[in-house]
């Protein structure tokens, strides 16, 4: 009798743990349907003025966007090049469900990072944060407007060492890269 109970109480535990195997997946929510607009592989040139936080510069560079870990995060890569060489770095958007917005981080090749939100309303993303560059601390914003067809979009991005004076640091236009042919 008491192998039997073993063997039912094995036999429930297996199943239960089969039924958990089979549950569904979570899926995003509809508001990271948003940050769809970006996928894809985008160039992109631009200047930065000179100043506090700020480095004055042309560039050029490429960005890549994907949706990763599910379908519930953002990833973009970017590839820049100026005078001084080429830098690399990459940034993660994801909903935040408690704060019904988006947290955006980003880090680069130099040291430096971000950390902030994102709102998105219609075609314009605004950001807004706080960034660690060459060990100093600085808030920062910015605002990308996509165009209405999808296909390009403007970059101004603005620097603040103090949260009241604000500087223009970069400003860019941006326009999505029809994919490569198929060999």
């Amino acid at each position: 009798m008491r192998r039997i109970t073993i063997l039912l109480f094995l036999l429930a535990l297996c199943s239960a743990t089969a039924m958990q195997a089979q549950a569904p997946a979570p899926k995003p929510g509809p508001e990271v349907k948003k940050l769809h607009a970006v996928l894809g592989h985008w160039t992109y040139k631009g200047d930065a003025n000179p100043g506090p936080g700020c480095l004055g510069r042309k560039f050029t560079g490429e960005m890549t966007c994907q949706m990763i870990l599910g379908g519930f995060f953002l990833r973009c890569q970017f590839t820049e090049k100026d005078p001084a060489g080429e830098w690399h770095s990459f940034e993660i958007d994801g909903y935040d469900q408690v704060d019904k917005n988006f947290a955006h981080y980003s880090y680069g090749d130099d040291g430096a990072r971000f950390s902030g939100a994102l709102s998105i309303a219609g075609n314009t993303w605004a950001y807004a944060g706080r960034s660690v560059s060459e060990g100093k601390q600085n808030q920062y914003r910015g605002t990308f407007v996509l165009a209405s067809d999808l296909a390009s979009g403007t970059y101004k991005y603005e620097v603040s060492l103090d949260g009241k004076t604000w500087t223009t640091c970069e400003e860019s236009s941006f326009t999505k890269a029809k994919p490569a042919p198929k060999k």
